[in-house]
């Protein structure tokens, strides 16, 4: 039987815990769980702790957290991901698939060809979704320590991003093969109109490397879901001996 697993933003302790009243809500009126339900917490360091719900109501949970397991490990290879601003699902559906992937850090860049432009409150509220997005990610794959979704920044800003091998996906590039296994690793992927030669230039001039794939060019959402399976098959903790 697979257990519910909740990542709860406060730091956890074996013993009696309320839990928040969102996430109460969701136990009780949307999954419907009741008393004696065994879930999983988990509060982004590493850990989880799996307890029994002991007490359910629409707007109050309690769980008595009995046990501490070490979560799922983290893989070696450290990804931040350079991610073009795109427009709503692509980038909501760009962030999951690189949660679910490893991603370490993920930052949306803002380029000339962006589509999108976000100031101020509807910023904010753009971060709240797509770090939602990230620990629901979370919850589903299995993941114990949640990405830092960064707030959106220029391109010229994030070039100065510090990593052992830093690449950007270009169709006329070398394969990916090509380059030695790195410890840390930033993937640059461009918006949905791609970044423009100048960008390039300027991301070469910053330390990145040009990188493809194979012949065809991806959409800017289907990129990071390709780009991270590679480097963790490459170089991460997909494994190919089994």
């Amino acid at each position: 039987m697979r257990i519910s697993r909740f990542f709860i933003d406060a730091p956890l302790s074996l013993g009696t815990q309320d839990l928040p009243e969102a996430s109460a809500h969701y136990i009780s009126r949307v999954l419907r769980l009741s008393t004696g339900a065994v879930v999983q917490l988990f509060d982004g360091s590493g850990q989880e702790y799996r307890g029994e719900l002991v007490e359910v109501g629409k707007k109050h949970v309690k769980v008595e957290l009995r046990e501490q397991l070490a979560g799922l490990s983290e893989s070696a290879l450290k990804i931040h991901l350079g991610q073009g601003l795109s427009r709503g699902e692509r980038m909501d559906w760009a962030i999951q698939k690189a949660t679910e992937l490893g991603a370490t850090e993920i930052t949306p860049i803002v380029s000339e060809r962006c589509e999108v432009r976000l100031k101020d409150e509807r910023a904010d509220k753009r971060l709240a979704h797509w770090r939602q997005i990230a620990i629901s990610a979370c919850e589903q794959c299995g993941r114990s320590v949640i990405p830092a979704i960064h707030p959106p920044m220029s391109l010229q800003e994030w070039l100065a991003v510090e990593a052992d091998l830093k690449l950007v996906l270009h169709p006329l590039a070398e394969p990916l093969t090509t380059h030695q296994r790195p410890a840390t690793l930033a993937f640059l992927i461009g918006p949905e109109g791609g970044l423009n030669d100048a960008e390039i230039e300027q991301a070469r001039s910053a330390g990145f490397q040009p990188a493809r794939f194979g012949p065809r060019v991806l959409r800017t959402e289907t990129a990071p879901v390709v780009a991270l399976s590679v480097a963790q098959q490459l170089w991460g903790d997909f494994q190919t001996d089994v």
